[in-house]
């Protein structure tokens, strides 16, 4: 994996690593190239503003990103010790010999949304229709409400739809703007989709359920380097702890969520309200991921999207998921 000169300087300036010598006196770092315009934002927020991290033993130092690709690279190159993505990618990464590990951050997945005026009651009702997407032709709720529909009524919605592609921003505008039949984005757009008018017309926790999946199982996380976790458990236990800090902080407090208010982006006091709803129902179990539900799923998505998606993992690969010491 290579990474441009500029771009590594950039890092170097901005964050110390976790396997480093601390300087006398100071706390332990762990670096996190994240998407500070993302929902992840809100929590990492409320860890630091509440100083949940250093009551943890480490300071959290933060590098926003533009997106997935760029802390791919920068956790990928040894220049940061955590990103965000999904375990699938995880899963991915360690059939390929890659030492990366995964703790649970949200199980909040979105569904597809239609205008409320909208006549369709059931997916086979947006046969000739236009559907946008954000993610990309292997979106996993893509993938997954296709498999439903299949399973369900024999419904190809892939083949009896015509669907459009295009980042989360502006799969919102279409579908708040009346040009799409139907949408599927990412939850919290989804929630202001639902909160500016549109209609639920399936979720993919339904359809996983249907499918004999477990919707229980999060399917979003922080993923830190393995040499991080032999050498630094501490650290890692650390940030599992602030995060269930935080997550226990914004169910049981409005007023922590009124101090996000401002970086939320809702546009209204309904869009408001249903990020903070979706976010909350999005907080997982605090305990272990049940590996048989996380390789039932694998197992639907390498059937699904194939090696495009999974990079040739057919089964759960050993320690994708963190485990506590003790």
């Amino acid at each position: 994996m290579k990474i441009t000169l500029g771009f590594a300087a950039l890092l170097a300036s901005v964050s110390f690593s976790a396997t480093a010598d601390t300087v006398a006196g100071d706390m332990p770092k762990l670096r996190a190239a994240l998407q500070m315009s993302g929902t992840v934002a809100w929590e990492v927020d409320t860890i630091r503003h509440n100083g949940f991290d250093t009551a943890n033993g480490f300071a959290l130092e933060v590098m926003d990103v533009a997106g997935k690709a760029a802390s791919d690279v920068a956790l990928q190159a040894g220049e940061v010790d955590m990103i965000v993505s999904d375990w699938l990618w995880v899963a991915r990464q360690r059939a390929q010999g890659q030492d990366l590990v995964f703790l649970p951050y949200s199980k909040a997945v979105g569904g597809i949304y239609v205008p409320a005026d909208s006549p369709a009651q059931s997916l086979g009702d947006l046969a000739g229709g236009k559907i946008g997407i954000a993610g990309g032709p292997l979106d996993k709720s893509w993938l997954i409400l296709r498999a439903f529909a299949d399973q369900q009524s024999g419904f190809d919605l892939a083949g009896q739809t015509e669907q459009v592609f295009g980042a989360p921003p502006l799969i919102f505008k279409a579908a708040t703007g009346g040009e799409l039949d139907g949408a599927i984005n990412f939850w919290h757009f989804g929630a202001k989709m639902e909160a500016s008018g549109m209609r639920l017309l399936m979720s993919v926790s339904q359809a996983a359920l249907a499918l004999g999946l477990d919707p229980e199982t999060p399917l979003l996380g922080y993923v830190v380097r393995g040499e991080v976790l032999r050498d630094h458990p501490e650290i890692v236990a650390g940030m599992a702890a602030a995060s269930r800090q935080a997550k226990e902080l914004l169910r049981n407090d409005s007023a922590a969520w009124e101090r996000l208010r401002a970086q939320m982006n809702a546009d209204t006091d309904a869009q408001f309200e249903a990020l903070k709803a979706g976010w909350i129902a999005g907080i997982p179990a605090d305990g272990p991921i049940s590996e048989a539900a996380a390789g039932k799923m694998l197992d639907l998505m390498t059937r699904l999207g194939g090696a495009d998606l999974t990079g040739g993992a057919t089964t759960l690969p050993e320690g994708v998921f963190y485990q506590p010491a003790g």
